[in-house]
């Protein structure tokens, strides 16, 4: 059994920019955005008791496993649609991305407050979107004929986004021909090869040589023939890439920080972690899902607060549509979040959790508190239509001091003895999270 020395890897430490940075931009974008089909139906680990989540997965970029089952809604599409005997490599020719300007995406994610970004560079299809040279199965040979990832990583950094990259190290089709079905074991049985592990490992030191990318998103586990490596390219990554993370997907070997995906998996507010999920149920652009499946701008920016007062960062997924596009219910979403941020953001980013995180208060309103520094920042949430009436506990002393972040909302602030009670006028139908400046 292969026992990993972290001796050496101990001393790296999670910089401060990820923990300052607070929101990220996932793309899921590949040949699965062709079809862009999946049924809409749970989020993860929410499916309900008894239910396939394999046959019914909702996330479109898994449509090769979905059409290699023989049964389900993705194979019934892939049928009814382009035929039974229809290969998932046909969407190679089919993928152009004639759209696509990687400048408008990154203008997009900064006016949408995030301070990194992270494209998947190939997905469990194996189609990799990179000019790599151990496969002509990418985007340079084939499809859309350019090196993807290399324009859009000029793009990020030329806004002053950091960049990361995500890669599915333990699964690839292309050396797995089986479709997973019920029960995992699927994703340990044909990837244990020595070949696909060396596949693996030399195509993330081509990522780092070629990118530099400040995160390596891996995804669900590393090949259990190439966990010998992993003490190699993980000091090989942090000595060419300083302030470079790892996720905690690299088969228990090592991580800087966890991650929640939709409802699977824990926010431990007392380590950094990263929620990641999609507006909708789906991480590739899913042509079935609709306004009924999105989250609403108000629950979008709540989700950013309470993953941030929780010690989080939220990376929010963008899955483009096949020509480069990104739907309009995605941009309007980001858009209103960097609105949010730009009059709210001194309250978000570069904060650290206060010891109190979480209350509800009057009238089912959520408060939430963030810090730096002597600065207390509060925030409240769900207020009723109206005016109201909020007091926030043991803040009395500050009363002359608090403030509104948004000079535009008339609040009052008075004390209560050893409470602050805050006054908010005028609140519309579910307005967005209102933040105010406290002290310590």
């Amino acid at each position: 059994m292969f026992a990993p020395n972290l001796e050496s890897l101990s001393t790296h430490k999670l910089p401060d920019w990820f923990r300052d940075a607070k929101l990220g931009i996932f793309i899921h974008w590949g040949l699965y955005s062709v079809p862009a089909f999946a049924k809409p139906t749970w989020e993860l680990g929410a499916a309900p008791e008894g239910e396939d989540w394999n046959i019914n997965n909702p996330y479109a970029e898994w449509y090769q496993n979905g059409m290699r089952l023989g049964e389900g809604p993705t194979y019934e599409h892939h049928v009814k649609t382009y035929g039974a005997d229809f290969p998932y490599e046909g969407f190679v020719d089919m993928w152009k991305a004639e759209k696509w300007d990687p400048n408008q995406w990154a203008t997009l994610f900064k006016k949408a407050g995030a301070r990194y970004v992270v494209p998947v560079t190939k997905h469990h299809d194996g189609y990799c979107l990179w000019d790599s040279k151990y496969t002509d199965f990418n985007s340079v040979k084939s499809g859309p004929k350019r090196d993807l990832m290399k324009e859009l990583a000029a793009a990020v950094r030329a806004q002053d986004m950091r960049l990361g990259m995500y890669y599915s190290a333990i699964l690839d089709w292309q050396y797995s021909k089986t479709g997973i079905g019920k029960g995992w074991d699927m994703y340990w049985v044909e990837n244990r090869t020595h070949a696909y592990a060396d596949y693996a490992y030399n195509q993330y030191m081509e990522l780092i040589d070629n990118f530099k990318p400040e995160i390596l998103w891996n995804d669900i586990g590393y090949p259990e023939k190439g966990m010998s490596d992993l003490p190699m390219l993980m000091a090989y990554y942090y000595n060419n890439v300083p302030e470079g993370i790892v996720n905690d997907r690299f088969s228990g070997f090592w991580k800087d920080y966890t991650i929640r995906e939709y409802q699977l998996g824990e926010s431990d507010f007392t380590n950094v972690w990263e929620n990641n999920r999609g507006m909708g149920l789906s991480f590739g652009y899913n042509a079935q899902e609709d306004e009924r499946h999105f989250m609403s701008k108000h629950k979008l920016i709540s989700l950013l607060l309470d993953t941030v007062a929780n010690n989080g960062n939220l990376l929010i997924n963008v899955g483009p549509c096949a020509d480069g596009t990104i739907q309009e219910e995605q941009t309007s979403r980001l858009l209103a979040m960097g609105e949010w941020l730009d009059v709210h953001g001194e309250g978000i980013y570069s904060t650290r959790p206060y010891t109190r995180r979480h209350e509800k208060v009057e009238n089912g309103t959520d408060l939430y508190f963030t810090q730096k520094g002597e600065q207390v920042y509060a925030f409240f949430d769900n207020l009723p239509p109206g005016d109201s009436t909020v007091t926030i506990k043991g803040f009395g002393a500050v009363a002359e001091k608090a403030r509104a972040m948004d000079t535009k909302k008339p609040l009052t602030f008075a004390a209560n003895g050893s409470d602050l009670v805050v006054q908010l006028s005028n609140i519309g139908e579910d307005a967005y999270p209102v933040g105010v400046y406290l002290s310590s």
